[in-house]
């Protein structure tokens, strides 16, 4: 159910205020591809950590990944050009793809897509350091946990045939506006459409209830989504202590039983806590 490709692995030490970057010499004038470029932030993380060469980011072709530290403390960041337009769907998911990764191995405060500034030296000044001891602490509360997304998906038919066998006025109109043409029967399919839609928000309400309150044992915290689709049954945002997750996915497997045949439960993750933590913009 979830990824196990590392993007970033704990060990080493921290050095004050460094980027994984080759240093300029003191006083020296900053190249031309420095000028050109500016810094893509993607999270805070834990200070001890080294990333796997193969990581990458945004941009076409992606950007190399580098680390900016902070005593203990890290931003991930890639080179930027500030010309290049942001906002294609490769950036959005290129921007999840590596915190998710990154996320499977080690604490991370995931920022917004977008977040860009001016260099590396900026992000040390006016990110990490004026923020140091907020993103220590968070990281501290993320340790040893990760954020897991459920999705159920009402089965095709299933939600209609409830409908209708609990309704009575719904199951009538049905059969009065069938093969009669659709001129003939406006007001009939306005009331017959209400109906099903109230009843369906009252449904869902209740199952993402449900699934919710069956899960929270298991779980640190609990977020319930917006759902995505019309047939959506639950979407929630779920904080799991790792050494918990067998928990979690047993009690989650219990649901999926007793919903067989009427909903299909999916578990995503794991993910950067993007429900369960607030970072600042850069």
């Amino acid at each position: 159910m979830a990824r196990s490709t590392p993007s970033a692995t704990a060990g080493g030490e921290a050095p004050h205020d460094r980027s994984d970057a080759p240093a300029r010499e003191p006083g020296a004038p900053p190249s031309d591809s420095e000028r050109a470029t500016a810094s893509y932030v993607y999270g805070i993380l834990p200070g001890d950590v080294e990333l796997t060469p193969e990581a990458r980011g945004v941009g076409d072709p992606p950007g190399e990944i580098r680390l900016v530290r902070h005593d203990d403390i890290a931003a991930l960041i890639s080179d930027l050009r500030p010309t290049r337009p942001l906002g294609k769907p490769a950036d959005l998911m290129a921007h999840q793809q590596l915190l998710d990764d990154v996320a499977a191995e080690v604490p991370v405060l995931p920022l917004r897509f977008g977040a860009v500034m001016e260099s590396p030296e900026a992000v040390v000044r006016e990110l990490l350091a004026p923020h140091h001891d907020e993103f220590r602490d968070a990281l501290e509360r993320l340790e040893g946990r990760a954020q897991y997304v459920v999705k159920g998906r009402y089965e095709e038919g299933t939600l209609l045939r409830e409908v209708l066998q609990e309704q009575p006025e719904a199951a009538r109109l049905r059969e009065q506006i069938r093969d009669l043409p659709e001129e003939a029967t406006w007001d009939a399919r306005i009331r017959l459409g209400e109906i099903i839609n109230q009843a369906v928000e009252r449904k869902r309400d209740a199952d993402t209830q449900a699934l919710a309150e069956g899960l929270a044992p298991q779980c640190v915290a609990v977020v319930i989504r917006e759902p995505t689709h019309e047939e959506d049954a639950a979407h929630l945002a779920v904080l799991v202590e790792t050494d918990r997750q067998e928990g979690f996915e047993d009690a989650l497997e219990d649901f999926g039983r007793r919903w067989e045949g009427r909903v299909t439960l999916r578990l995503l993750g794991p993910q950067a806590p993007y429900d369960f933590v607030t970072t600042r913009e850069a």
